[in-house]
């Protein structure tokens, strides 16, 4: 009798866990799931009211910029893992690593041209009151953006407060390093 209440406690233990699994995963109410991230590009397409055939225009624009994106976050992956391949180098030459640095640079600004020129092909196949909602969005995020990257680590938690001292580390480089892609 003994054994088969402790079965009896793991099956209701068990049956509450799955139960809590179900709840929370797979039943969630729609107003919780609308509350969780969308994709930035749904939203924008959403708030834009787009007809079919800007949908269809929208959907190819992302399906390009998407593809070079990769592409090039590619091609920045591997220069700065040919970059910080060198950290364990006995003999660093200077050359190298300010070459490399500069590959990453121009990828990166590569990568912002291509974000730049896709939402500016979103921005014109959208029509006059379109465009006005599209500048608000985007000055939104822009501005939410400047604001993520204004705010500055605390310097009594150890996080670092603005950009290194002359000579230290970082050299002479200003503000803090470009994002890992």
């Amino acid at each position: 009798m003994k054994k088969n209440i402790v079965l009896y406690i793991l099956l209701i233990f068990l049956v509450a866990v799955n139960a809590f699994f179900l709840f929370n995963y797979l039943g969630k109410p729609i107003g919780k799931r609308k509350m969780e991230r969308e994709d930035p590009m749904s939203f924008i397409i959403d708030e834009l009211n787009f007809n079919e055939e800007q949908l269809e225009a929208v959907q190819v624009l992302n399906r390009e910029h998407r593809q070079n994106m990769m592409r090039n976050n590619s091609g920045i992956k591997k220069m700065k893992d040919a970059l910080f391949s060198k950290l364990s180098d006995k003999e660093l030459d200077p050359k190298v690593v300010d070459s490399l640095a500069r590959i990453i640079a121009l990828k990166e600004m590569e990568f912002d041209k291509m974000a730049f020129y896709h939402f500016r092909g979103i921005q014109e196949l959208c029509n006059p009151e379109q465009k006005e909602k599209f500048k608000s969005i985007m000055n939104d995020a822009l501005k939410k953006g400047s604001n993520n990257r204004e705010r500055l680590p605390n310097e009594e938690s150890g996080e670092r407060n603005g950009p290194p001292p002359p000579g230290g580390m970082g050299g002479d480089r200003q503000g803090p390093p470009p994002p890992m892609h």
